[in-house]
């Protein structure tokens, strides 16, 4: 690895903190951590916990070498085996496959250390699952819970010249306080899953920005583009400007006391073309800030985005895009490679997945259960692909545990604050399947409030459960209706339920709001044939496909829906041998790209909405 980062160094004692995620990392100067990484598998965590009952002497993340024949130090990362990171570690040593522990990951890159002050150093990571905590150079930056959102240290002060050596151990077991909780449906991942990078960025800089078109009549002869943006301090007085060269747009504002600035930018509508799937127009943005501090310090930044414009909204069952009704021809995606399984960490991978829904006549995708991979959105949106965005509040949270609403209501920040300009995101999702209860309802009205709060500029959804049927009657009940835009739900009639029973199925969904089927769905092992009514074979899903299209038209105010699941994916839950081998058997692909028969009941469904 060959890397060189103008870094500034500060007078005291080496420290770091972690800060807001920043926004658009993508538009920074960066360098990659990406590569080999030695690991060494820490089973009973000796390198951390040794460490905290005798802090001279233990702690892997020390690097130490021995000094003397006689000295022990019984690690050597040098020695260790090494892997690729992003990735997970799963999928890259066989002897890790069933593995929920911790493993301790390494790194070493060169830097040109300066004491040229106008600048820091950032460390990056995209995501890792789950608990991890990070040193540079033997001094602790942070430690970070959370397997699906972004994170980044100022370590500015940590940095040295020569060799600077990055190391983060990483703990992906499952606890009952967690967000996800302790069963989930998906491969736990462990690992360095996304994204490393060194991130240069002035020593003020602009550590977020939105825009969005504001809503407005359909004859109206001008639109307004809301802006707002923040610095990384409360530094009243700044000059931030933000233009739209194509639109030959441009406005300047002055920071207030907390270092933020609001405003608006006015565009002829004939002038303004529109985001949407049929034609996913971006804009690029620049926002920029020049001023100087009180010390008469001269501070600079710049980043630049490509971003489109549009509006999403409800008119009773209807859901609106750009003013327009639109149905959501969706399907649900997890994050998981294409052709061969493990967790998805590039914009290959996501162009693959996407290509899939693509052909399936898809024009929106779930990505389910929590946040994706931001080169997922990007390349969505750049395809024209409308995304329903999720944190993994899933099914038994523990609901009274302070702690774990802290853990939910800042990975749904960092998922909001982190994707707030892409114009493809339309819903945040709040939760999935949770079990009615008043705690719940608290734990995520509370959630709902505080989307709201970041962006009332999208819609508010969840995937809630129906509870039950009688006689062929299924009447959705939920509290959250109050809270949320969007009532969707999932349902599994022909597969947990209710076999070959669709055709006899109504629905009545007493809300005045549109409704989206979250998930429906059955298992096929892809080349397995049969009739119609045997398990596990392509005709069943097929023909369970076919059942639940035709019960499906017969909701007043569907407005969208998006079956489960586009591709097989691994789950420990699905233990069946010779038929689920570990992997959730219910996509329209197999895991190697496969088409199943049921994938052209959909498509041939889609083309008629």
């Amino acid at each position: 690895m060959n890397l060189c980062l103008l870094c500034s160094l500060f007078a005291g004692a080496a420290s770091a903190k972690e800060v807001p995620q920043i926004g658009n990392v993508l538009s920074r100067e960066t360098s990659s951590l990406n590569g080999r990484w030695n690991y060494i598998v820490d089973v009973q965590e000796e390198g951390y916990y040794d460490y905290r009952m005798n802090p001279t002497r233990w702690g892997f993340f020390r690097n130490a070498k021995p000094q003397r024949p006689e000295d022990l130090i019984e690690y050597d990362f040098d020695k260790a085996a090494s892997m690729q990171v992003p990735g997970d570690w799963n999928t890259q040593d066989e002897r890790l496959f069933f593995y929920e522990g911790t493993v301790w990951f390494k790194t070493s890159f060169p830097a040109a250390v300066s004491k040229d002050d106008d600048y820091r150093t950032l460390l990056y990571f995209g995501a890792v699952n789950y608990d991890c905590r990070v040193w540079v150079n033997g001094h602790e930056a942070g430690h970070h819970i959370g397997g699906f959102t972004a994170f980044n240290y100022d370590v500015t002060d940590m940095l040295q010249n020569g060799e600077n050596v990055v190391i983060v151990k990483v703990d992906n077991k499952r606890k009952a306080e967690a967000v996800p909780t302790q069963i989930f449906d998906w491969w736990n991942y462990g690992g360095i899953t996304r994204d490393v990078m060194l991130v240069k960025v002035p020593k003020t800089y602009i550590e977020n920005y939105k825009l969005q078109l504001e809503k407005a009549d359909a004859k109206a002869k001008q639109r307004e583009i809301s802006f707002s943006a923040n610095l990384d301090k409360a530094l009243a007085g700044q000059t931030v400007t933000v233009s739209i060269p194509e639109l030959k747009l441009t406005k300047q504002l002055v920071t207030d006391a907390e270092g933020r600035v609001s405003g608006s930018l006015s565009v002829a509508s004939k002038k303004l073309e529109l985001w949407r799937p049929e034609n996913p127009r971006r804009y690029r943005v620049d926002v920029s800030l020049d001023g100087k501090t009180a010390e008469g310090l001269t501070v600079s930044d710049f980043v630049s985005d490509s971003i489109g414009f549009r509006t999403i909204e409800t008119r009773g069952k209807q859901l609106l895009l750009n003013g327009q009704p639109i149905f959501l021809k969706g399907i649900s995606i997890h994050e998981e490679k294409p052709n061969g399984g493990g967790r998805a960490n590039s914009t290959q991978d996501a162009h693959t997945l996407l290509s899939w829904a693509k052909e399936l006549g898809c024009n929106f995708v779930r990505l389910a259960h929590y946040p994706h991979n931001e080169y997922a959105v990007r390349e969505a949106e750049r395809m024209g692909i409308l995304v329903w965005s999720e944190i993994p509040v899933y099914w038994t949270i523990a609901w009274t545990n302070p702690q774990t609403y802290q853990n939910a209501e800042r990975q749904l920040t960092d998922m909001i604050r982190r994707d707030q300009n892409r114009a493809n995101v339309i819903i945040w999702s709040i939760a999935n399947e949770t079990p009615h209860s008043a705690e719940r309802d608290q734990f995520l009205s509370r959630l709902a409030r505080h989307a709201r709060s970041l962006d009332n500029s999208r819609l508010i959804s969840m995937a809630m459960e129906v509870t039950g049927a009688s006689n062929y009657k299924n009447r959705l009940q939920d509290n959250m209706h109050e809270y949320v835009d969007v009532v969707s739900f999932n349902q599994y009639i022909g597969w947990y339920r209710d076999v070959n029973d669709a055709p006899k199925m109504t629905w009545e969904i007493p809300y005045d709001k549109p409704v989206i089927v979250s998930e429906f769905g059955g298992g096929a092992k892809q080349g397995l044939h049969g009739e119609k009514n045997q398990r596990w074979t392509e005709e069943f899903q097929e023909n369970l496909y076919r059942e639940n299209c035709a019960m499906l038209d017969k909701i007043e105010g569907l407005s969208g829906t998006t079956p489960w699941i586009l591709k097989d994916f691994r789950s420990p839950r699905r233990v069946l041998d010779g038929i689920q081998d570990y992997y959730n058997r219910k996509g329209l692909f197999s895991d190697e790209g496969q088409k199943k028969r049921a994938f052209y009941v959909l498509r041939d469904w889609y083309k008629g909405k």
